[in-house]
């Protein structure tokens, strides 16, 4: 069983998305707090009244956010 929810966080056009990759669970916010807040909930939503276990979840998993970052650009000298 997975001990760890997967998340992938990354810039939409004007807010955060946070996208699960275990879990059909997605949800936004303005900041990066935000939408962390926002996915713990979103989450423990969708498991409420649910065996974790017909997920492939151990009870009580933790949540681990990979956060995409897009490519700088370098200002010409």
């Amino acid at each position: 069983m997975k001990k760890i929810i997967q998340v992938r966080i990354y810039k939409g056009e004007e807010q955060y998305v946070g996208e699960c990759i275990d879990l059909p669970v997605v949800t936004q916010g303005r900041t990066l707090d935000e939408v962390s807040e926002n996915l713990k909930e979103a989450i423990a939503l969708y498991l409420e009244g649910e065996d974790p276990a017909e997920f492939d979840l151990a009870p009580e998993p933790s949540i681990l956010a990979s956060f995409e970052l897009s490519t700088p650009t370098h200002a010409k000298t």
